[in-house]
């Protein structure tokens, strides 16, 4: 398998600066939220461009339940018995970074499947306004919707030639959050990696327990990637999941919370101007390394 980091980088639209300046000077919409300009929606078109040549790569559909819900798989054309990638998206839904991810991954030779965990509530990619996202979509979708959601994925994917002892889950901001949850729910897991997903935020009716709580249940051995200059996850926090991990399940007390720390929120999102290249070409080569340190590659 090809362990290398992301696909190929190309030059972003010409209009690309200039919406990028706009977000910078939105940056105060979410400000009450929790959320800096590094979260602030742009058109969703990555500034890395992965192929799918050689790949299986479109939407599908998963019945959990009785209900539709939409996925974008990318996998190796030909191929069965893969390691399996869960990819759960950011706060901005199933958009096409998303997408670019599952496909990186399936290019290492992965089957990656996203799935539309909000797609009952709404689809935020549709929405420009932060606080709007928040109330309208992202408040309304209650943990246990996603994890039965996340669980049907999960057998999609053995389903249609993944294997079940090679899986793992990464996820990315919300998508962050709840690949900690999961973490702690889904025993067949072998791993996951988390980018910058809240550990301690608000509990509420349909988000009643957070990743500190849940951390002596941990299954899966968690690579927590964050952000030093995250002014929405502290360093407060952080601490406070080093020390649930420190006290909580054998994974639990294998996982590792690595800190970047000049990086903001969502380095990772090559779309946005909170793109930090080196933290996130980094953060991606570990994620990698861990799959394979834990057989799931």
């Amino acid at each position: 398998m090809n362990h290398t980091t992301h696909g190929a980088i190309t030059s972003p639209p010409a209009s690309e600066p200039t919406r990028r300046e706009v977000i910078k000077r939105a940056a105060t919409v979410g400000a009450g939220l929790g959320f800096a300009a590094a979260v602030l929606p742009v058109q969703a078109q990555s500034v890395i461009q992965t192929p799918s040549d050689g790949l299986q790569a479109g939407w599908v559909r998963i019945d959990v339940g009785g209900f539709a819900m939409r996925a974008y798989r990318a996998a190796p054309v030909g191929r069965s018995n893969l390691p399996v990638v869960l990819v759960v998206p950011e706060i901005f839904g199933l958009h096409e970074h998303i997408c670019d991810v599952a496909r990186r991954l399936a290019q290492q030779g992965y089957l990656a499947i996203a799935p539309d965990l909000m797609q009952r509530q709404g689809d935020p990619s549709t929405i420009a306004e932060v606080p709007k996202i928040i109330a309208e979509v992202v408040s309304k979708v209650p943990d246990a919707q996603v994890m039965a959601d996340l669980d049907a994925t999960f057998d999609w994917a053995l389903q249609n030639g993944g294997d079940v002892k090679r899986v793992v889950i990464t996820g990315f901001c919300w998508g962050g959050r709840i690949t900690w949850l999961y973490a702690a729910r889904q025993t067949r897991l072998q791993a996951a990696a988390a980018w910058y997903g809240h550990v301690n935020a608000k509990r509420g009716p349909l988000t009643p327990m957070q990743p500190v709580d849940l951390m002596r249940d941990l299954h899966a051995p968690t690579l927590g990637l964050y952000g030093g200059a995250d002014t929405g996850i502290t360093a407060e926090h952080l601490q406070l999941m080093r020390d649930a991990l420190q006290s909580g399940s054998e994974a639990a007390q294998d996982s590792l919370i690595q800190v970047y720390p000049e990086a903001p929120h969502a380095f990772h999102a090559d779309y946005r101007p909170s793109y930090r290249k080196e933290a996130a070409q980094d953060g991606w080569t570990r994620m990698l390394a861990w799959f394979r340190q834990h057989g799931a590659a």
